[in-house]
């Protein structure tokens, strides 16, 4: 008791005294604090354990259900029936090995994107870990990084920080020194030392249990269709299973039969590929896009991307590369080239900002004056402009000539404009006597400084390709709009001379006319690209959001898919469902893709598994009522499923198919599986009366069921299939073989009788002929109906 006294008294002294911002912790101190367990808390990883994931894919209902259901086959004896065992077990097997390997990759991806902290220790600056951040560490905070750790404010230029992860609250909190700031924030603008006084589990995000990249639920219209068919199948798979077993025994008195038959119905009710499927399509899915380079770190985030028709973006790091250089200093008349040179260098050496802006003025004026600001305003999106005061010389401001001047001249705004229209992004510099005001007024204009951005090499065709594949492109951008239209119309963006002033737009404005009249949206505040994107969603689309900086956090988390990349800020990378670790936006494509891929491949295969489900239903409700042994023995739906369903659905799954995503799932699945589940329940009851007229044993008409219900399915997988491609051709003419073979050289193993039966001949080759248009026929006949 004595020493955890002690040790709280020394926590207490520790956390009230002030380290020095440029000094910090020495080494022997970080020691002390890592011995004593002071550190801050390992990252939460993305993905899930590997004992999470073998629970998750073993501890299931329909696997319990077969269990229960292989226990009481192993009490008849007849324990080749277990071989359905095998398979369940088998696509167990491949679900774990598939959700490991996306594991993998996505944890190695994540190391890369994981955000280290700047700290002073022993008086110099070092990037260390989160996990091995101390308490007491000062951290170096500046615009776009995310807080990982509680902390004090020892020294800022001017801080503001966006608290709306933790308090709801949207707008910007200026902090001065003395200031607490709390863990899960994030820095709009400014720099500061902060000592970290609350890390791990006693920082402020933690007791709150609230992350960013927790915050948003991604929909899935894929998860929920199939999650509604479970649902469903559980509450009647073994009400249905105990009807009927109750109803053959008491029928025939045999209870190994019952069971048999019973199994062999409930069998066919479990989809026990579907799930798996779509586990392993997603976790293939995070694996190719691993190898473009592209973090997911929401599976089901790759469905909603492929559902996107509106796509939102800035021009800085999408349509351009990002490499802004001054090309110009355009001083007025009462000014010189030279003056303008010191002013501009002692802003940008005053406040240090780490803007792509900013830094392609320090690029442009790396000689520092020297002068001494006495007051500092950094940089934000929200403002547009930057600035210092600097004693007797005045207070110089640097930024977006509409939001330094609010009523720009109309000489000014010609010059702005004319070069804005050349695709410039125009800077002004302007200066007044005395300190800052809330709205700086008795403003002078020095001159003009025009920055370049390079378009991206790629950018064209990805464009042309999103158009192609019906997703509007629309640009929100914090430029000026002539400059933001001129290079989206360089870059080919359809509409992009359509473009709006979002500075000169009232708080009252009609934003969901705003976005169907405009595609470029210019000096676009954060609160403002949040509202266009819930204009966006309110007229019926799905949109994603690119970003890069701080100030598409509110966007990003408001879109219905967000992107970001991987050199942009803490802040951004850590709401994003996707990064672009190659800050390549070609990689947008590929995305696009693989999202099409697994949900139209999905939506093929699922129909498939669908078909044995439904006729195991129906067939489970009429033969409780008909005095006649369940068609199907467990051991002969092994086959059906594996050669028709299992074995093919996996080849699909991976096959190339990029059509644009129409929606409504389960009505597209159902469009094929329906049909054939139907024309198998009419050919099992066609051959049950035909058998009976000419006095066929169960075991014969069992044959013929298994040889239709085989023949129904390949007509369904052939239609789900197409456009055929030789690897598919070759693969199904393989399997029909198998089936064949089936009934060749392996009948006695499946229970089924010779084929070679006058008797047995009659029956089945009329109904196998009919098979292939009796289908079409019911298919086309449900989609008229649906329609």
């Amino acid at each position: 008791m004595r020493k955890d006294v002690t040790d709280l008294e020394t926590n207490e002294q520790i956390n009230h005294r002030k380290i020095d911002p440029h000094a910090g912790l020495t080494l022997d101190e970080v020691n002390e604090r890592v011995l004593d367990g002071r550190k801050n808390n390992p990252l939460k990883p993305m993905t899930r354990s590997i004992k999470r994931i073998f629970a998750d894919n073993t501890l299931t209902l329909f696997n319990l259900i077969n269990v229960t259901i292989a226990c009481f086959i192993i009490y008849t004896g007849s324990y080749k029936n277990l071989l359905f065992l095998g398979v369940a077990l088998c696509n167990t097997a491949m679900g774990i090995f598939q959700e490991i390997r996306a594991k993998r990759q996505v944890d190695k991806l994540t190391i890369l994107t994981q955000a280290k902290v700047k700290v002073v220790r022993s008086g110099v600056e070092n990037l260390v870990e989160q996990p091995d951040l101390v308490q007491d560490d000062v951290m170096v905070l500046a615009a776009g990084d995310q807080v990982c750790a509680d902390g004090i404010v020892l020294e800022t230029t001017g801080l503001e920080v966006d608290e709306s992860q933790l308090t709801g609250e949207a707008d910007a909190v200026r902090k001065t020194e003395n200031d607490e700031i709390m863990s899960g924030s994030f820095i709009i603008s400014g720099r500061a030392y902060v000592q970290a006084t609350a890390i791990g589990a006693e920082s402020f995000i933690s007791k709150l249990s609230l992350e960013a990249k927790q915050e948003k639920t991604v929909y899935s219209e894929l998860l929920r269709s199939i999650k509604t068919i479970i649902k469903i199948l559980t509450f009647i798979i073994i009400p249905l299973g105990l009807i009927l077993f109750f109803s053959q025994l008491s029928k025939s008195g045999d209870i190994n039969a019952s069971i048999l038959g019973t199994a062999a119905a409930m069998i066919g009710m479990i989809p026990e590929g579907l799930v798996l499927l779509t586990s392993i399509a997603l976790a293939v899915g995070v694996i190719n896009l691993a190898k473009h380079r592209v973090l997911v770190k929401t599976m089901p985030a790759i469905e909603t991307l492929a559902r996107v028709d509106v796509l939102c973006l800035d021009k800085t790091g999408t349509i351009t590369n990002g490499n802004l250089n001054v090309t110009d200093v355009l001083p007025e008349h009462n000014y010189t080239v030279a003056e303008m040179d010191e002013a501009i260098a002692a802003i940008v050496y005053a406040l240090n900002d780490n803007n792509a802006t900013s830094l392609a003025l320090q690029k442009a004026f790396p000689n520092n004056p020297g002068w001494q600001a006495t007051e500092k305003i950094p940089f934000s999106s929200d403002r547009k402009w930057s600035g210092a005061t600097f004693g007797h010389r005045g207070t110089y401001i640097i930024g977006a000539p509409e939001f330094v001047f609010r009523e720009m001249h109309p000489k000014h705004a010609e010059k702005v404009t004319a070069f804005a229209e050349k695709g410039y992004r125009v800077l002004c510099l302007a200066k007044k006597a005395g300190s800052f005001q809330a709205e700086p007024t008795d403003l002078q204009l020095v001159g003009h400084v025009l920055v370049a951005d390079e378009l991206r090499n790629e950018a064209r065709d990805t464009f042309r390709y999103f158009k192609e594949q019906g997703v509007s492109i629309r640009v929100i951008s914090g430029d000026n709009p002539v400059t933001v239209s001129n290079v989206a119309m360089q870059a080919e963006i359809e509409n992009g001379d359509r473009f709006i002033d979002m500075s000169r737009v009232g708080e009252g404005a009609d934003f969901a006319e705003l976005v169907r009249e405009f595609t470029v949206f210019g000096r676009v505040t954060p609160h403002q690209k949040k509202q266009l994107i819930l204009a966006f969603q309110s007229e019926g689309h799905t949109v994603a959001m690119t970003g890069d900086g701080v100030n598409d956090v509110l966007a990003l988390k408001e879109s219905n898919c967000s992107i970001a990349m991987a050199e942009g800020s803490d802040a951004t990378t850590s709401v994003a469902d996707f990064v672009l670790l190659d800050n390549n936006f070609d990689s947008m494509i590929h995305v696009l893709k693989e999202g099409r891929r697994v949900i139209n491949n999905i939506e093929r295969v699922a129909s498939l598994y669908l078909i044995k489900t439904i006729y195991s239903v129906i067939l489970t409700i009429i033969f409780t009522f008909v005095n006649s042994k369940y068609p199907f023995q467990p051991i002969q739906l092994s086959p059906i499923s594996s050669l028709t369903v299992g074995i093919p659905s996996f080849f699909l799954a991976i096959k190339p198919n990029y059509k644009r995503i129409q929606g409504e799932f389960l009505k597209k699945v159902l469009h094929n599986a329906f049909p054939a589940a139907f024309a198998v329940v009419t050919y099992i009851i066609v051959t049950m009366l035909l058998g009976q007229l000419v006095h066929l044993t169960f075991e014969q008409t069992s044959t013929i069921n298994v040889l239709l219900t085989g023949a129904v399915c390949f007509t369904t997988l052939i239609t789900v299939a197409k456009p055929f491609d030789f690897k598919i051709k070759v693969l199904i003419r393989l399997l029909m073989t198998a089936f064949v073979c089936l009934f060749l050289f392996a009948g006695q193993f499946f229970s089924l009788a010779p084929i070679w039966n006058v008797s047995m001949a009659m029956i089945y080759v009329p109904l196998l002929i009919s098979v292939y248009p009796y289908f079409h026929f019911i298919r086309a006949f449900m989609l008229r109906f649906f329609k």
